[in-house]
């Protein structure tokens, strides 16, 4: 994403020249924020988070990589209403074909002229977590015991909250920053906030928070710097990773 202009004044992210990833407002993705959270999670999901949704069909999780995984879940998820993040961009023809130059399979589109192979996927999940402060999740075990150990225990989670309704994360977090001396907007206003934007914003208000608690300590002599291991609480400027 080099050479773009900054994500702070940017409402989507282009691709490639037919195709580009939204940058969705507040107030658009609270009017259904489950099926948003839900959608950016599977679109960004590496295969230990489908460990059990795999190993049902027959798959070792351990053995798929996150692009596989794409190109199994990418064209059931096409079907349905994807506007938030493709746009009026119709990808619902999407399928898997064979690459033949290279033996390689790619996700295309007849409709759109539009393939995406592993490339074209990355740059789609990055672009996704930026925007949505999201962290890849790469872990894997170290022995077929600890595999299958995980596997267990994932699917006694989901089972315990099958049932369970789901529990708004976004609106949550609107009301909290609404209501910090640090954060500007008020509830109409927010809701014209890009994702990035306010996430962006939560992340320098925590940034500051610490900050903040960390120089008291200082002044109050209850902390010693030279024994703080993660200088970045030392600044209320955000480190970049």
């Amino acid at each position: 994403m080099e050479n773009r202009k900054s994500l702070l004044k940017s409402s989507s992210i282009e691709i490639t020249p037919n195709l580009s990833v939204r940058i969705p407002a507040v107030g658009e993705i609270l009017e259904d924020e489950q099926r948003y959270y839900s959608l950016i999670s599977t679109l960004t999901a590496t295969p230990f988070q489908y460990m059990v949704q795999l190993d049902d069909m027959g798959f070792d999780f351990t053995k798929i990589n996150d692009y596989q995984l794409f190109t199994m879940l990418f064209p059931s998820i096409a079907q349905g209403d994807i506007s938030i993040l493709f746009g009026d961009l119709d990808l619902s023809d999407i399928s898997i074909r064979e690459n033949r130059e290279n033996n390689t399979f790619v996700l295309y589109s007849s409709k759109n002229d539009i393939t995406i192979d592993k490339f074209i996927y990355t740059q789609i999940a990055d672009c996704i977590r930026k925007i949505n402060c999201l962290t890849k999740e790469n872990r894997k075990p170290g022995n077929d015991e600890a595999k299958e150990f995980r596997i267990n225990l994932e699917r006694k989670k989901q089972k315990r909250n099958a049932g369970k309704p789901y529990e708004p994360y976004l609106e949550k977090l609107v009301i909290a920053l609404v209501n910090r001396p640090e954060f500007k907007y008020n509830y109409e206003q927010v809701n014209q906030l890009t994702i990035y934007q306010f996430n962006q914003s939560f992340e320098q208000i925590k940034t500051s928070i610490s900050f903040d608690n960390t120089m008291i300590g200082v002044y109050a002599g209850t902390v010693d710097t030279s024994r703080i291991k993660d200088r970045s609480c030392l600044s209320w400027i955000p480190v970049k990773h």
